[in-house]
């Protein structure tokens, strides 16, 4: 991951990048399970044990509200994150929790084509599908 990017960011909106907010981007960022806030707070510890769960909670918020992460709720009562970096969808299993990222070209084709049907321009939109792995005959 790139720190002077993050530190542009930050910079634009006038706010310092400190060492444990970087450590917090890196935890998110490094990630490939949409981890919330607790999983977040013990894999920052790792790095960093002073950082604390109000920190890391207050980061998110923060790192969230920049559009720098994306907070997601899957259904299991708990915040997920992970970075804004491309743009994909999510296939939750149901019986598992297990999170499936997926592109199709053509659902972004019908939501543009939808959108402009009804009079609107797309500006941001989010797809969550929910089911259950087929099991095998």
């Amino acid at each position: 991951m790139n720190r002077a990017l993050f530190e542009h960011l930050f910079a634009v909106k006038g706010i310092k990048m400190t060492e444990q907010r970087w450590i917090i981007i890196q935890a998110v960022g490094d990630s490939r399970d949409h981890p919330d806030a607790d999983q977040v707070t013990m894999r920052t510890k790792a790095i960093d044990p002073d950082i604390g769960i109000a920190t890391v909670y207050r980061t998110l918020t923060l790192l969230a509200d920049l559009d720098i992460i994306q907070q997601h709720d899957f259904g299991d009562g708990r915040a997920r994150y992970e970075i804004q970096n491309d743009h994909h969808h999510h296939l939750i299993d149901v019986d598992t929790g297990q999170i499936v990222e997926f592109k199709d070209a053509q659902l972004e084709e019908i939501k543009s084509r939808i959108a402009k049907e009804l009079g609107y321009d797309l500006t941001h939109h989010r797809l969550e599908l929910y089911g259950r792995k087929k099991q095998n005959l």
